[in-house]
């Protein structure tokens, strides 16, 4: 019995400290009419700089998030990109296939506007916010998005929570990787 309660401890101490180790992404997603409004905020122990990189590598971005089969800069003029992205999202049973193209204008280092010029949504607006923290960066991110499809929009938040919240742990590992000697 001794030993399965050290056993049992030293497993619950193994389960805390991976959950301390893991950033909080907080996602909120609330539905207005057919769009749903998107806010999360997080912070990753890198510095800003790092941080920066990883989100303005578009055409290494399938690399790096799991859900996209292609990113690639179409056009750049001073700060201003089109991007095209393809792939597709996964929930439970649940599958979207999405392609977009956006004009992303950069305030380096601060903030990335993105807003859908084409694609299989019917609409798409994004600003992600940067800032040195204490601890790393801080990340503030608010979207609207109205998406295509009435199965889409039924079981929409839950999706996109989940979308959300998984495309920025896998760029938070990014930074990690190149923080890392």
């Amino acid at each position: 019995m001794r030993r399965l309660l050290l056993a049992l401890g030293a497993l619950l101490c193994a389960v805390s400290t991976a959950v301390t180790a893991t950033p909080e992404i907080e996602v909120n997603v609330e539905k207005r009419n057919d769009t749903f409004v998107i806010d999360s905020s997080f912070e990753a122990g890198v510095p800003v700089r790092i941080a920066w990189r990883v989100l303005t590598d578009f055409d290494n971005m399938a690399k790096i998030l799991h859900n996209l089969n292609a990113s690639h800069i179409l056009s750049r003029k001073g700060n201003t990109l089109h991007v095209r992205q393809e792939g597709t999202a996964r929930f439970g049973l649940f599958s979207y296939t999405f392609n977009s193209e956006r004009e992303i204008e950069l305030e380096p280092r601060k903030r990335i506007l993105a807003r859908q010029i084409a694609g299989n949504t019917k609409a798409y607006t994004s600003e992600m916010e940067i800032a040195p923290s204490e601890h790393g960066t801080r990340f503030r991110y608010h979207a609207e998005m109205t998406l295509d499809s009435g199965i889409a929009r039924l079981f929409g938040g839950p999706f996109i929570r989940h979308e959300i919240a998984e495309q920025f742990g896998w760029m938070i590992e990014e930074m990690e990787r190149r923080q890392s000697p």
